[in-house]
């Protein structure tokens, strides 16, 4: 069993937290807002900063939402780095592979640094079922997949930073397919095709599959998060800057990018990345 520091309890982080404590190992947690640590007081030890959680820690994992987020949590002060001199830093957020390099850079050498970011929602996260994308040597990655197989599928998709790359790749195919839908629903509505129907025969086509996970909202026009467009739209930023940075001539992901931004500045930050769907047909969508 390992020793792990976990940094970062929000929708995600909290239901994978609890998943590792299951399974046996010895957990600290430590969150920005306290008041999250309270479900934990008589399943794992609570610090009261992410120094202190990582003080003969095996791991520090890292959960949260943004690059500037991570770089507080590991570089601040009372952050990792003031409590960890060596062992390893597992950063499971969504950054992308740009900062992992650039943190990788501010450690020190005696700091194994591993990316390990997750596809799938809550849900997922609750039954562990998540993709983890391990960016690792094989050492690190026959480690690290095992003790964190509770939490799902570990992959191994390279070095360092491979692990964020794939998060990207993977969220940009979310990010299109959705959109996709969003569209040729509004092109069957401009037909004045049978709503019912019209999805019925989009069911049947190669688009089915991703639709399908999505269609009680879509139906409903009810989007309950399960992953939050803000998030989403976070993550193809991301995209964007990647894209941008090696020269790359795109036009279907950028063109989600943009759907996913026009729904955000709807007000459909707080609701699932789906509601980009009524975005796209014109609609309102309901939380």
């Amino acid at each position: 069993m390992a020793r792990i520091a976990w940094l970062g309890l929000g929708a995600m982080g909290t239901p994978m937290a609890s998943r590792l404590i299951e399974a046996g190992h010895e957990v600290t947690v430590w969150n920005r807002s306290p008041d999250k640590t309270e479900p934990f007081a008589e399943s794992a030890a609570i610090a009261p900063s992410p120094a202190e959680a990582v003080r003969g820690a095996d791991a520090a994992i890292t959960m949260v939402s943004t690059p500037d987020a991570v770089s507080e949590v590991v570089l601040g002060d009372d952050g990792v780095l003031a409590g960890m001199s060596g062992g390893t830093l597992i950063d499971m957020s969504t950054v992308g592979p740009d900062y992992i390099a650039e943190l990788r850079r501010r450690l020190p050498d005696a700091i194994d640094l591993i990316d390990a970011p997750v596809l799938g929602s809550v849900a997922n996260a609750e039954d562990g079922s998540l993709k983890v994308f391990f960016g690792a040597t094989d050492e690190g990655f026959e480690h690290w997949g095992n003790v964190l197989s509770p939490l799902g599928k570990p992959m191994h998709m390279g070095p360092t930073g491979a692990g964020q790359a794939m998060k990207l790749v993977a969220n940009s195919a979310l990010a299109g397919l959705i959109t996709l839908t969003g569209e040729t629903l509004a092109l069957a509505d401009s037909f004045g095709l049978d709503e019912e129907r019209s999805i019925a025969g989009l069911l049947e086509s190669p688009l089915g599959p991703a639709m399908e996970r999505k269609l009680d909202k879509i139906e409903s026009n009810s989007y309950t998060p399960s992953f939050k467009l803000a998030l989403m739209l976070k993550d193809m930023l991301l995209v964007h800057d990647a894209i941008e940075q090696r020269d790359l001539e795109l036009k279907l992901v950028p063109g989600a990018k943009q759907w996913i931004a026009a729904a955000e500045e709807s007000g459909f930050g707080d609701l699932d990345y789906s509601s980009v769907v009524a975005k796209v047909r014109g609609r309102e969508a309901q939380g």
